[in-house]
């Protein structure tokens, strides 16, 4: 193995491979392609270190579902601890977190990815058994699969680099939804999709009833908390497929792919039901009840276009505003 690995050409085809795309989870296949051709382990897995401390999986080849679990166990014990890890039965090791069932019995081997003087995954080998001794590697053979590994781990941490990059360009600062940017990408995008294959698509338009009172009375940083707030109930009662923006100031945005009139109004409705009751600012001593105004517009019905389609939501929002607000409005209707 350790004559392998220092092969001039074994370190080129992990390059090659290994820049072929920016996307971490290519990346990671990348590696554990080129790794399992090394070394005969029958599992394996890559994960990744997020910016806030998380760890999360990228790529796996071969780890039957009854050890999932084990060998992300163990891939979090390897990144934070940032040595190799070799255990010749994970069920019966002390290190691994004990979890409920028990791990199978296996054996497993870890490794850090690391570049630039830090830890940006790890990799996870796993056998479906439990080995005899510990499957340990020789400090040579361990050094050379540490240079071996090294272009990996630089093209991981670019793709995480790239990918935290890509999604701080389309987040709202302050609430973490899409921004008004993104909103026109996505509604571009869903627009042409819907047209191609005559399916719905509608569009609401969220605007908070008399938040300048908020601003005026308890100022810009309650207000601004406020909105945060706001944001998390909008988002908690949307579905997982609608795109949920803040759109500007006070008035937020849902994209809701493959959705009709009805459900849309559904979707618009339970928005307003949860801000009616929610007590604002209560954290800071204060129970302060806002209302919402929706417009709703779905393609085909009353629009043809993206820019259409933001009109006509825009207008039914408008008309709520105009008719008592706290209410849902259906263009068209």
């Amino acid at each position: 193995m350790r004559r392998q690995l220092t092969r001039a050409d074994v370190l080129t085809e992990m390059i090659r491979a290994v820049n072929a795309s920016l996307e971490p989870e290519r990346v990671a296949d990348a590696i554990v392609a080129r790794v399992s051709a090394w070394i005969p382990v029958p599992g394996w897995l890559v994960l990744a270190s997020t910016e806030d401390g998380e760890i999360r999986p990228l790529a796996s080849r071969g780890i039957p579902s009854t050890l999932e679990a084990a060998a992300q166990d163990v891939g979090e014990l390897v990144a934070r601890s940032t040595t190799p890890f070799y255990s010749a039965d994970i069920a019966a090791d002390s290190r691994v977190p004990k979890a409920e069932p028990r791990h199978p019995p296996a054996a497993a081997i870890g490794f850090p990815l690391e570049c630039r003087g830090r830890t940006v995954g790890a990799l996870i080998g796993i056998d479906r058994a439990p080995s005899a001794r510990e499957p340990k590697l020789a400090a040579a053979t361990l050094s050379a699969l540490r240079q071996a590994l090294e272009p990996g781990a630089f093209a991981l941490d670019n793709g995480m680099r790239m990918q935290r990059a890509e999604a701080l360009s389309v987040t709202d600062d302050l609430t973490q939804l899409y921004n008004s940017r993104y909103l026109s990408q996505v509604l571009h995008r869903e627009t042409k999709r819907a047209s191609r294959s005559s399916r719905p698509l509608s569009l609401l338009f969220v605007d908070l009833d008399g938040f300048k009172g908020v601003n005026d009375r308890h100022g810009h940083l309650a207000g601004s908390a406020a909105l945060v707030e706001a944001a998390a109930v909008i988002r908690s009662s949307a579905r997982e497929t609608d795109i949920v923006a803040r759109f500007g100031g006070d008035e937020f945005a849902l994209v809701l792919p493959d959705t009709g009139s009805e459900g849309a109004a559904s979707v618009g409705a339970r928005i307003r039901d949860k801000i009616a009751v929610h007590p604002f600012l209560k954290k800071d001593g204060l129970n302060i009840r806002l209302t919402v105004s929706v417009g709703v517009a779905t393609l085909p019905d009353v629009a043809g276009s993206a820019e259409q389609l933001i009109r006509a939501a825009d207008e039914a929002m408008y008309w709520v505003k105009e008719h008592g607000k706290n209410n849902v409005w259906v263009a068209g209707s």
